[in-house]
């Protein structure tokens, strides 16, 4: 076979294609003999060309896995000690390099069963060789061995690492300092997180960033470009490898990611660091202050326009905006001070690119550090609404975009601000740049999104230029615009009838499109229908759906991903409006959502064979079963993801509207759900949790009656309180926790104790591992102390767990305070410093809702409660003195005897938020609320002639009218008791009265019960209520005469 095989060899390296073919043909019919093996490391080793040598290896590779069982002891012998030969004698580096990657696929089946014990001593032995080649081989097989044998190198590391160290270090040659790297990033998925390894593996990273920098100087960007992979893996590796080694990698990456002569690529890759950083490690950041210096570079490079030929995906100005993103999502509080000064410094330069990167950064800062800007809000208004008018284009555009970003994450504040922001988008609508026009629709869609009444005065010019536009724009502009209708419907509700049949008989048009470039058109129209019909209503709309229902139903023929999420949203709408009348469509939609829910999710998985490939033997084929390439990379369709959570939501609307009547879908349903639930993109589980409820609520509505439902009921219930308590605890996006905690809260109320009574422990110690932050979720990185005080948790997850415990209180009434008693000291932990004043008002907006459901037994806690209570009320926050009133008040009424001693402090505590100095009415109307439960549970050791006159004063009720019950029964019983202290106040009482019949805020109830308060003191005091009644405001006594009259 040797001489035959040779020959072979030979004509498979011609460059005729005919002589190759052949040539392959004849070595796949000679590989299935075991002894093509020796004959191809006969070549390996004595062919005259390196090509031929070269190709004997590759070959080699490839045959071996499936002969080398076969081949005998001495066999394998010969062979392996032919490639150590080969490894130490050959001249060429690809042929060594051939025979490394031939070691590698040996050692795989050979040393785990100790057939190679001389193979590990060989390799430490050639790395520290004083040949150049042998040691640049030996750490070339090190990085191929970690892909075969790689576990077995960990009991070896310590040995290693000196040698790698040493081999980073090698001033003599360029070729082992590069090679050493590639062995450094190869190991790094094989660290663990032992002290000593950890510290083995630090001391790697200066010489690493040597090898870089002298890579870098010497127009190698390919080789340096595996130190940021290696930096990538540290960031990312659960081991605690970083430590203080981040400065200097901070420092490298932002030397190249500023320097203009590097390939785009490598920039980008140092970019990427900072963003991992800042993502997973935000931390460090911190700790090493290490936020100014990244800023002062990210600012600049906003400035940096990309070519034309550039790709824009690696774009500086593009990866550095996404830095600064994500460092003001996960530290706002660092990245707000610099952003802001340099927006400030630079919205008038000279340069317009300065001027654009201005308003730019305030934009991208907007979602992370909005509780800054809201503080801030008139000034970066100024900046942008500037901008806005600036002469050049790029500077326009940008202060669009930011306008947007303030519209999405600065709400409800900057909805104040609508007179000066809404003339100024209007105008820009006007733009003669379409890029300003298409950014200025998506800031009209997020500002008006918000806005309510408020829009009413702009609703006619408004849809007088959106519906121009709609019928006279290029398609991508007439997409964006029908998102600004939409946003402006949903302010506008029934205001927007006007418009809505021009709006409809346009989308009509658009409904019918079937070219792929206007697909996505179709799809924004058949959002935009839905949008239309919840704002107009169901009178409205029921009658002309038809026609527009069969197109969205049409349009799953047409194959367009996203087409089918937005009629997956169109018909989730027409559930809401429809309810159980949506019943006639679910045969032909549910189907439809199912479909996309079992999508395959797109996985396209990348193969590296990186002999075929790099070596030019992409002819050569493999036919063994077991050969193994080696994956690189996994990528998913992101727009499949966006299908399904809209799929998975379509599920739970149209399980919540047509109740019984899904039944038959039931089950498949649940199946899904229970599948995505636990699926690894935070959208989808966070939509399979929410219609999960909607799931349980639908199946509660069936009658008992019928067979097995009484069953099938627990057996959801099961279901879903399992996924529920697991969310709870295991997942890692807060967003998910967040929405698992509120549903369990609403199934806990809904339920009630006798349903869920099983559930309470594992319900109740889920949220205890929440409150002490130790969920998956809750988790920090592992190898930095959090020692700067800061506590950084998010304020939406720890509000929806706060619910919970109300929501337990409600279910379980006084029986609750056995749990409360191991949920109380977490809870309060919250309240302390250095916890912030949102974290103080959640708690104690929580002890007010337990104490109001748990009743007596919060007694117990009053003398622990109070001080914080008493503190909260002189807050300078309108939001924790609202909390703090009512959280008083319920601690009054259901505290008993144990709140008397405090009575006094309480009501001078109290007093100053009835004063002209106390702005928010909200906090005056729960002020009043408090005292006015302090007078019905305690009225003996209430100083009713102070008190009344100040009550009465903060009266009527201007904002929070669920107080409304409370404070006006309080008066009514003291009028109808004829209490003698409030008898000389009775032109205030009455006057007040008036005001409340009068108000369209308050209800029948309330007002009901004001009415038998005043009857009564007219049946008893007849005439002398004459010259009261008359003293009223004519518009308040007319109303209370006709409500009078009516009793």
């Amino acid at each position: 076979m040797a001489q035959s095989l040779e020959l072979l060899l030979i004509q498979f390296l011609m460059p005729d294609n005919d002589a190759r073919r052949q040539a392959e043909e004849q070595i796949k019919r000679l590989s299935k003999d075991p002894a093509v093996v020796p004959a191809l490391v006969h070549h390996l080793r004595t062919a005259k060309t390196p090509n031929v040598r070269q190709l004997a290896a590759v070959l080699l590779r490839k045959k071996i896995t499936g002969h080398w069982a076969k081949l005998s002891p001495s066999l394998k012998l010969s062979v392996k000690q032919a490639l150590i030969d080969s490894i130490t004698l050959e001249h060429s580096p690809l042929v060594r390099r051939a025979s490394a990657n031939v070691v590698s696929i040996i050692a795989k089946y050979a040393v785990p069963f100790g057939e190679w014990p001389e193979l590990l001593p060989f390799l430490f032995q050639c790395s520290q060789s004083s040949q150049e080649d042998h040691r640049e081989v030996a750490l070339i097989l090190f990085s191929s061995l970690t892909e075969t044998i790689g576990p077995i190198f960990q009991s070896h590391l310590a040995d290693l690492q000196p040698i790698l160290l040493k081999c980073l270090q090698d001033e003599t040659s360029t070729r082992v300092r590069v090679a050493a790297l590639k062995a450094v990033g190869s190991f790094m998925e094989f660290i663990n997180d032992g002290a000593n390894v950890v510290k083995l593996f630090r001391d790697f990273i200066p010489s690493v960033l040597n090898v870089s920098r002298q890579c870098l100087a010497n127009g190698e960007e390919d080789v340096a470009s595996i130190a940021f992979e290696i930096f990538d893996e540290v960031i990312e590796s659960p081991a605690p490898l970083l430590g203080d080694s981040v400065r200097s990698i901070v420092q490298f990456s932002l030397e190249v990611c500023s320097s203009n002569n590097l390939d785009l690529n490598i920039r980008h890759q140092a970019i990427q660091i900072i963003s991992w950083l800042a993502n997973f490690k935000a931390s460090f950041l911190k700790k090493h202050k290490l936020v100014v210096p990244i800023l002062q570079v990210m600012c600049p490079l906003l400035t940096e326009t990309a070519d034309g030929d550039d790709d824009s995906d690696l774009a500086a100005d593009r990866a550095a905006a996404e830095v600064i993103d994500t460092m003001a999502i996960n530290i706002p509080k660092q990245v707000f001070p610099p952003i802001f000064e340099f927006a400030s410094l630079n919205f008038c330069h000279s340069n317009p690119k300065f001027r654009e990167a201005s308003v730019t950064s305030l934009g991208v800062v907007s979602e992370g550090c909005f509780e800054m800007l809201k503080e801030k809000l008139e000034h970066v208004l100024h900046i942008v609404l500037g901008a806005l008018k600036d002469q050049e284009q790029m500077v326009r555009g940008a202060a669009s975009f930011a306008l947007g970003q303030f519209a999405e994450h600065l709400q409800p504040e900057i909805l104040s601000h609508y007179e000066n922001v809404l003339p100024c988008i209007l105008n820009a609508l006007e733009d003669p740049s379409d890029e300003v026009k298409e950014k200025s629709y998506y800031a009209l869609a997020a500002f008006c999104e918000d806005m309510g009444e408020e829009i009413l005065p702009y609703l006619d010019p408004l849809m007088g230029r959106l519906v121009i536009s709609l019928q006279n724009s290029p398609r991508n502009l007439q997409e964006t615009c029908m998102s600004a209708i939409g946003s402006v419907a949903s302010a506008a509700e029934e205001a927007f009838i006007p418009y809505a049949e021009k709006v409809l008989e346009l989308m009509k048009n658009f409904m019918v499109l079937t070219n792929d470039e206007d697909l996505r058109a179709r799809a924004r129209a058949t959002e935009l229908v839905g949008i239309v019909a919840m704002a107009v209503g169901r009178t409205r709309m029921e009658p002309i759906l038809p026609p527009f229902i069969e197109a969205a139903l049409a349009g799953f023929a047409l194959d367009f991903s996203e087409l089918r999420e937005y009629t997956h949203g169109f018909f989730s709408n027409m559930a809401e409006i429809l309810d159980d009348a949506f019943t006639q469509y679910l045969h032909r939609v549910v189907p439809l959502v199912f479909t996309s829910c079992n999508l395959d999710d797109g996985s396209a998985v990348d193969i590296d064979d990186s002999d075929s490939v790099d070596n030019g033997f992409g002819g050569v084929s493999s036919d063994e079963e077991n050969d193994e390439p080696r994956v690189r990379s996994i990528s998913v369709r992101t727009g499949v993801l966006d299908e399904k959570a809209a799929a998975t939501q379509a599920i739970g609307l149209f399980a919540l509207h047509t109740k019984g009547s899904y039944a038959p879908y039931m089950e498949e349903s649940l199946k899904i759900l229970v599948r995505h639930a636990g699926y690894f993109h935070e959208d989808v589980r966070l939509q399979a949790i929410i219609a999960l409820k909607h799931i349980l609520i639908a199946i509660r509505s069936i009658p008992m009656g019928h067979n097995g439902v009484s069953e099938k009921q627990r057996e959801v219930l099961a279901t879903v309180m399992k996924i529920y308590i697991n969310t709870m605890t295991e997942d890692d996006d807060k967003e998910v926790v967040a929405q698992a905690c509120m549903g369990m809260a609403d199934i806990m109320k809904e339920c009630g104790y006798m349903v869920i009574e099983s559930y309470i422990p594992r319900i109740a110690e889920a949220t205890l591992t929440l409150l002490r932050e130790e969920s998956s979720c809750q988790q920090v990185e592992s190898d930095c102390d959090a020692d700067d005080g800061d506590v950084d948790h998010d304020e939406v997850l720890m509000d929806a767990v706060s619910d919970l415990l109300p929501a337990f209180a409600k279910t379980m009434g006084s029986h609750f305070e056995p749990v409360f008693a191991k949920l109380f000291d977490p809870l309060m932990k919250f309240a302390k410093v250095p916890h912030p004043s949102q974290d103080r008002t959640m708690a104690v907006a929580c002890l007010a809702e337990v104490a109001q459901e748990m009743g007596a037994p919060i007694s117990a806690y009053v003398d622990r409660v109070m001080p914080l209570i008493l503190k909260e009320l002189g807050s300078s926050e309108a939001t924790n003195r609202r909390n703090a009133a009512f959280c008083v008040g319920e601690f009054c009424k259901n505290g008993g005897a144990a709140t008397l001693k405090y009575y006094g402090d309480i009501l001078r505590t109290l007093y100053p938020l009835f004063s002209d100095s106390e702005s928010d009415d909200a906090v005056r109307d729960n002020a009043a609320g408090a005292v006015a439960r302090m007078i019905m549970v305690q009225p003996q050791s209430i100083p009713l002639n102070q008190v009344l006159p100040v009550l009465l004063k903060a009266l009527p009720l201007k904002e929070d009218f669920e107080e409304s019950m409370t404070v006006y029964s309080c008066i009514c019983h003291l009028v109808l008791s004829s209490n003698s202290l409030i008898l000389p106040l009775v032109p205030e009482v009455v006057n007040i009265s008036a005001q409340v019949i009068a108000s369209p805020a308050e209800s029948e109830e309330v007002k009901n019960r004001i009415g038998m308060a005043i009857s009564h003191l007219i049946s008893v005091y007849g005439n002398q209520m004459q010259p009261v009644m008359a003293a009223l405001a004519p518009a308040h006594a007319n109303a209370l005469a006709a409500y009078l009259s009516k009793r």
